[in-house]
């Protein structure tokens, strides 16, 4: 039987509904495919950092990673959709919409366009431990406040990471994470929670990205 694909829809790539003031978490990523571990990083961030609403970005593709074999757009943010039950988590496509290919002009487009919401980047401690290879890292970190959220057996490589230890100085006590969305960045927090060992690849088990 041929596989269905999902098919992609002018609101999936819409920018997202935001006023001044509301504090909103981003969180991007490929979504190859979504699983529990991002369920759990979102569901985190949204109660620890009192979050209004989570956008889970789904990205067309990683610049860092392969992507011959990625799935369709339409399809990831269809399982994506399928996965986040939560009213509060907003699954789209924007960068699809906008034309970014990394997160800083990503970032630089929301804080141009959406001037008076409180964004905060949010991602699981293992992408902490290679943030220091994103393009323009440095430039994202003092863009908007960001939290870490744990991941099973990273939370020690991520914090002796070159971005952990290039803002030391820039770390909030997690005792006061809900005072991220309002720090002036470079500001972040590291998160603990209950882990999930989930990953995209051991759900593929296929070795691709």
């Amino acid at each position: 039987m041929a596989r269905q694909t999902a098919q992609l829809s002018s609101s999936d790539i819409r920018l997202p509904l935001a006023f001044p003031g509301e504090r909103i978490g981003l969180m991007g990523g490929t979504f190859n495919p979504p699983h529990k571990g991002h369920l759990v990083c979102a569901e985190t961030a949204l109660r620890r950092l009192q979050l209004d609403r989570l956008w889970w970005m789904v990205t067309p593709g990683n610049p860092l990673k392969e992507s011959n074999n990625l799935p369709s757009l339409g399809e990831r943010i269809a399982a994506s959709r399928a996965l986040a039950n939560d009213p509060r988590i907003v699954v789209t496509g924007l960068e699809a919409g906008i034309a970014t290919a990394y997160t800083y002009e990503t970032l630089c487009y929301l804080k141009r366009r959406l001037p008076g919401v409180r964004f905060v980047w949010v991602m699981g401690a293992d992408n902490l431990i290679g943030f220091h290879r994103w393009q323009h890292w440095r430039e994202i970190a003092a863009l908007v406040p960001m939290a870490i959220v744990d991941r099973p057996g990273c939370r020690h490589a991520a914090l002796a990471s070159p971005a952990a230890r290039a803002f030391a100085r820039s770390r909030v006590p997690e005792r006061e994470a809900a005072l991220i969305p309002g720090s002036v960045p470079p500001a972040w927090t590291l998160l603990t929670t209950r882990l999930s060992g989930a990953s995209s690849t051991a759900l593929r088990g296929d070795g691709a990205p």
